[in-house]
This record gives C-alpha cells, sequence and structure tokens, in this order.
C-alpha cells in the first residue's frame, strides 16, 4: 500500500485553497486585466482604419470578455472585488499613456510598436492566470474546467496575433530609410 503525504501531487484531499491568498491573487489579475482592457481599447481607437486596428478592434471585445469571465469566476468563487486595485490600476493605465516617444504633436511608430509588445506581455500574463486556475479545478467545484481550457486557448491565440504584429511592426518602427543612390543608367 503506497502511502501519500499531505502536500503531495498525488494527494489532493489533503488540499484546500487559502481563500485570502486566491482573493489577493484573483484581485492582481483583474487589475491586470483593467489595466490591458483600457490599453487595447486605447490601441484600436488610435489605429482604427488600418488593418492593425481593425484586428486590435477585435482582440479588444475579446480582452473585454475575458475580464468579464474574471469577474464571473470570482463571483463563482466568492472572492469579492477590491475596487481600489481596479482604480489604481485604470490610473496607473492612463498615467503610461503620458510617456514621451520621441514625437511631441503625432503618434510615434514606437508608440504603437510599445503597446503591442505591453499587451503581449499582459495577455502572457492572463494566461497563466487560467492555467493557475485550471490547475486549482479538479479540486475546486466553483472552477469550470472546460471553460478555463477555452480562455486559456484564447489567450494563446491573442498571443499569437499580437506577436505577429509586434515582429510585422519591428522595421517599420527601428529602420530609417538609408540615403537615396543615384540609378546609373
Amino acid at each position: 500500500m503506497t502511502r501519500t503525504h499531505p502536500g503531495t501531487a498525488t494527494d489532493h484531499s489533503a488540499h484546500t485553497i487559502d481563500p485570502d491568498l486566491l482573493g489577493i491573487y484573483l484581485n492582481d489579475h483583474l487589475a491586470g486585466a483593467t489595466s490591458g482592457t483600457e490599453r487595447v481599447r486605447y490601441l484600436a481607437r488610435a489605429t482604427a482604419g488600418s488593418p492593425l486596428g481593425r484586428e486590435i478592434g477585435s482582440l479588444a471585445a475579446e480582452i473585454a470578455e475575458d475580464r468579464k469571465a474574471l469577474l464571473a469566476i470570482m463571483r463563482n468563487l466568492g472572492v469579492p472585488v477590491r475596487r481600489y486595485k481596479v482604480g489604481a490600476a485604470w490610473i496607473a493605465e492612463r498615467a503610461g499613456r503620458l510617456k514621451t516617444n520621441g514625437r511631441l504633436v503625432r503618434r510615434s511608430p514606437l508608440t504603437t510598436f510599445f503597446e503591442l509588445e505591453m499587451l503581449r506581455m499582459a495577455v502572457e500574463g492572463k494566461a497563466a492566470g487560467w492555467q493557475t486556475l485550471r490547475r486549482l479545478a479538479p479540486d475546486h467545484d466553483a472552477l469550470d474546467a472546460q471553460l478555463l481550457d477555452d480562455l486559456l486557448e484564447r489567450a494563446r491565440s491573442q498571443q499569437q496575433t499580437l506577436e505577429q504584429w509586434r515582429e510585422q511592426r519591428i522595421q517599420s518602427t527601428f529602420e530609417r530609410p538609408g540615403p537615396a543612390t543615384a540609378e546609373s543608367p
């Protein structure tokens, strides 16, 4: 007969979720989701009418849905929303727009590039959150494993989209056109 010890991977019966730590964790992710939702909406408005703007507009809708899913998960788990964290994230995102990117009057290509990069990292953090909850799902009835799998898959798709656009913009952001050369007859 094999004995399991509390805390081992095979002993699920001895595990309980610490509601205080889970609440802090989920509220931190909600703060990040709030910031990410605002940032992607801003990028969608700034690039409206372009191919990037159309793609980011779709992503913005998905990211807003993901935030709503997180709120629903928190409700199902009985985790209260810490409004001060959400408010602080909203303010921090707005303040982040004030930084200069080498241009005073019009939008710098660096701004779009940096926003794509920041959103890519934010979606990676969101995916890690979904993975954590997915790992806890077998031991907690309030966590829907299929929903978490779907959210994780969507986050991976969002990561790919953002990375493709980021890579596509590297040259247009950082390279200057070289001096014109006279053509030979």
